[in-house]
């Protein structure tokens, strides 16, 4: 209950962390400064230095529901409605998976051809395929003012909570989004051709962690029987929408290099560069189209 809460900042600080501690959460003290901190909307430094500041009734009520749903197992930020990725917010909904620090390995992967593009060309068409929150398509755009981005996806919610965060971040004006299975309804041509697309074999989803099993949608985990199913699709028909010299970027799970690259390598491409995430597993592969 609430009133089980002390009603002044440091001490309910300490008290979260206790209550996600004793729930068995792997970092209680993130975790409890997060809520705190997001419900209270308080900083760190007044922790320390207004350690005795009242916190009102109803914000204490808010706060104790949301550690109740944390030590219940719902990831924090899915509880917060926002998660951070490459310096910006953005918004989270149901439709949306969160977006993770592993991926920004994929806008790194891309950001000096995205670059060297506008330099070149004027400018820089990026296709994001599955773009879900948007996060890939708008972290580019977030570095490269001369890049614009289609952010396509098979769920229209997933395209609205994009299309919040591209107008919250003021990149509106050079982001469009796209509902469609894959390349079924896209036209044009692109610099870029980008996916985190789902590569969990359907076997595999029921024995994901909890915070994903769960709360992930289960429309961006499962990459079919074996997880590639996908990437066989990307390979087959990216062509048609990619520009000369363009570039096709994906996110990989750690397993399954050998077999991506195999797969585009039948398709015409060539590996352009290979890269790791923070915890040194495979990742991102980029190809470029080697056949006319």
């Amino acid at each position: 209950m609430a009133d089980s809460l002390p009603g002044t900042l440091g001490p309910l600080l300490r008290a979260a962390r206790d209550r996600l501690a004793a729930a068995g959460m792997a970092d209680p003290a993130l975790d409890a400064r997060l809520i705190v901190e997001h419900f209270s909307g308080t900083t760190r430094t007044q922790a320390i230095a207004e350690s005795q500041l009242v916190v009102e009734a109803n914000t204490m009520a808010a706060i104790d529901t949301a550690l109740n749903r944390r030590a219940a197992g719902e990831p924090v930020h899915r509880i917060l409605g926002y998660r951070e990725f490459y310096g910006l917010r953005f918004e989270l909904s149901p439709d949306t998976l969160e977006p993770r620090p592993d991926t920004e390995t994929l806008v790194e992967a891309v950001l000096p051809f995205v670059r060297a593009t506008v330099v070149r060309q004027g400018e820089c068409r990026i296709l994001d395929l599955g773009t879900g929150t948007g996060a890939i398509a708008l972290a580019l755009l977030s570095a490269v003012p001369g890049a614009v981005a289609t952010g396509v996806d098979l769920s229209e919610e997933a395209l609205a909570t994009a299309r919040r965060n591209a107008q919250k971040l003021g990149f509106a004006g050079r982001f469009e989004t796209l509902q469609s299975d894959w390349f079924a309804k896209v036209s044009g041509r692109y610099h870029v051709i980008a996916a985190n697309p789902p590569y969990i074999p359907s076997q595999d989803i029921g024995n994901l962690q909890d915070e994903v099993r769960d709360f992930d949608p289960h429309l961006a985990l499962d990459g079919g029987a074996d997880g590639l199913g996908p990437y066989r699709i990307i390979a087959a028909e990216a062509a048609r929408f990619l520009e000369v010299q363009g570039r096709v970027a994906v996110e990989i799970g750690h397993t399954q290099r050998n077999a991506v690259t195999a797969m585009f390598a039948t398709a015409g491409y060539s590996l352009a560069g290979a890269f790791r995430d923070l915890g040194g597993n495979d990742r991102v592969l980029v190809f470029e189209r080697t056949k006319p």
